[in-house]
């Protein structure tokens, strides 16, 4: 292990660094103008989209990976939620900002040692998924990255199977800004700037019948896809910048790259 992570492990720079990230979280959702959009568009639940979401909780928010970091953002200071981080250490400084920010952490085993790595992932998986459907039951608002694991924007089976054994909606959700900065990683992760626009936009409910399977199922998989792929590309649009991760991630050539987006 490197000093520099042997650093981040400890328990107060992780402290320091998660009330730090909760603080600049508060920071841009104060400082940018948001425009938010639910629904099938610009005119559904427009006058108060507040009370359209009430009337779907509690629910199970997808988003994108590398979009998740502005996703608490979205949350209201009365609403419960709750999101699901591995117990692996370096989700330690994650857990402690969203604690902070008011969001339930619930924390799943991941694999240990590589003879027993796929048996552990199995495991903590069914973890994960037993203690997200006592969260919907007890009527919190699950949240969590809907991607295939290192596969961006591709829709994994996980999110689809939750909202089938719990009966609740999956809504597919998008939170960005129009200054930010979109780092070289897998998922092309972005980080929100203050002091501009933003969005917030959030889909059409989809439900999963307790006997979908075969077929039907992964019709729901692709639905789920591409909604998320259009509330997605609907929210830069409000903010008026590309959607670059999507080009990365479809295999289309990307505009010119820029260190921070949305200082044009």
């Amino acid at each position: 292990m490197s000093v520099l992570k042997r650093f981040l492990r400890r328990p107060v720079v992780k402290q320091a660094l998660g009330r730090l990230a909760a603080g600049y979280l508060r920071l841009v959702r104060a400082t940018n103008r948001f425009t938010i959009e639910v629904g099938d568009g610009v005119s559904a639940g427009a006058s108060d989209p507040w009370r359209w979401l009430d009337g779907h909780l509690p629910a199970i928010t997808g988003m994108w990976h590398g979009q998740h970091i502005q996703m608490p953002m979205m949350a209201r200071p009365t609403d419960r939620v709750a999101t699901i981080i591995s117990r692996n250490p370096d989700g330690d400084i994650n857990t402690i900002a969203l604690e902070r920010l008011g969001v339930r952490v619930m924390r799943a085993s991941g694999a240990r040692g590589r003879r027993r790595a796929a048996d552990a992932r199995a495991k903590g998986g069914a973890e994960g998924l037993r203690a997200m459907l006592r969260a919907l039951k007890a009527g919190e608002t699950v949240a969590f990255s809907a991607d295939v694991p290192k596969v961006t924007r591709r829709c994994d089976a996980g999110i689809l199977t939750l909202a089938r054994f719990s009966g609740r909606p999956i809504l597919p959700a998008a939170v960005v800004t129009s200054r930010h900065l979109r780092f070289n990683s897998w998922d092309r992760a972005c980080l929100a700037l203050p002091f501009g626009r933003g969005a917030i936009v959030l889909g059409r409910p989809i439900l999963v019948p307790r006997d979908c399977e075969g077929e039907a199922f992964e019709a729901l998989r692709r639905l789920l896809e591409a909604e998320m792929d259009r509330v997605h590309a609907r929210a830069y649009t409000l903010v008026g910048r590309p959607d670059r991760a999507a080009y990365y991630s479809r295999g289309v050539a990307a505009p010119p790259p820029a260190i921070v987006e949305g200082t044009a």
